[in-house]
């Protein structure tokens, strides 16, 4: 008899419906299935790894991830859209980037 398939997300007691992610601004499907991918489940998660962090995270799992998800990340934890972030702090966030990736 063949062996069931289970997702990943199903595996994990993470399913669509109840996805804590998803019900974020700025987070879909690919960006939740993403961060799942990487452990991070939650809201609070999120926050205590921080924008950076967890962008980096899903770059290490190889996905093709642009910096606008690092942004939407951001966005997600402030509530506001991505798009609305302050420019400072968008620097700020691509800086602390650079930093991360000059180690």
């Amino acid at each position: 008899m063949p062996a069931l398939l289970v997702p990943q997300r199903m595996m994990s007691g993470v399913g669509m419906t109840d996805d804590e992610l998803l019900k974020l601004r700025n987070l879909g499907k690919t960006s939740a299935q993403w961060l799942h991918a990487t452990g991070i489940h939650t809201l609070d998660e999120l926050r205590q790894r921080g924008p950076v962090s967890c962008y980096c995270a899903v770059r290490a799992r190889g996905f093709r991830a642009s910096k606008a998800l690092l942004f939407a990340i951001a966005g997600a934890l402030e509530d506001v859209h991505w798009n609305q972030l302050d420019p400072d702090y968008k620097a700020l966030l691509l800086e602390q980037l650079r930093q991360r990736q000059d180690i």
